[in-house]
């Protein structure tokens, strides 16, 4: 029996590393897409089967061929996990409108290609699922974030339209705010006064994404905020 395919679009130590040993666990051949080829050939020695696509996900070519070549190479997919995020900290007066313009490409228009190329073989299976990993900036919006907070706010629009789009063709689409810091070997140093409870769990946020993909059209949730238990909000 060949397995369900799931795509990962942004794969790095944290939450993609994650979703990819999780999914890869749940009997699912993995695709592990990304800037950092180095860094995806690392991991994929660890997943038995992950196989390794270079992808830019602020270049829509990026995702009409690359999803495609996965799509021939591994079989219609099933989940798409975009967890590509990106976007400078800081107020008007500090950024550029090329700041500006790069978190709307990843955050948005990267989001957007990506749906367009997996959506047909979804739609032929009269099942999948599209996961998109959001953040806190997505609706709430502070003053030095105007490039970030703006971005993440088109990616929410742009996955709640969708899923009001393919929830008639059994799609089942959703997007996870993460409001808290993951536990990466970088945020521990910067905050080494921390204690672990303050930190989300990267393995947990895959749980919760695995959990996602496995609900019944009966009781589907769009929208899953994950935060620690201490994080003020």
């Amino acid at each position: 029996m060949t397995k369900p395919v799931c795509v990962i679009i942004g794969v790095g130590p944290g939450n993609g590393a994650a979703f990819a040993r999780k999914f890869s666990t749940q009997g699912y051949q993995v695709a592990l897409c990304s800037r950092n080829e180095t860094y995806l050939n690392e991991l994929a020695n660890d997943i038995s089967g992950a196989a390794i696509y270079a992808y830019d996900a602020a270049d829509p070519n990026s995702a009409k061929t690359v999803l495609p070549c996965i799509a021939s190479d591994l079989g219609a997919i099933d989940v798409l996990i975009y967890n590509a995020g990106a976007g400078r900290f800081g107020n008007i007066d500090n950024l550029t409108t090329e700041d500006f313009e790069n978190a709307w490409r990843v955050n948005a228009l990267g989001l957007f290609a990506a749906a367009q190329q997996v959506i047909p073989g979804m739609r032929a299976k009269g099942k999948g699922n599209i996961v998109v990993i959001g953040a806190t900036s997505a609706v709430k919006h502070n003053a030095d974030f105007s490039a970030f907070t703006s971005a993440k706010s088109a990616q929410r629009a742009v996955t709640q339209s969708l899923a009001k789009h393919l929830g008639p063709d059994k799609v089942h689409v959703s997007y996870v705010i993460i409001d808290g810091v993951i536990d990466l070997k970088r945020t521990r140093q910067a905050m080494s006064d921390r204690p672990d409870d303050f930190f989300l769990k990267p393995h947990e946020i895959a749980n919760a994404v695995h959990f996602l993909t496995q609900q019944d059209q009966s009781a589907w949730t769009f929208e899953l905020d994950l935060r620690p238990f201490g994080e003020k909000w």
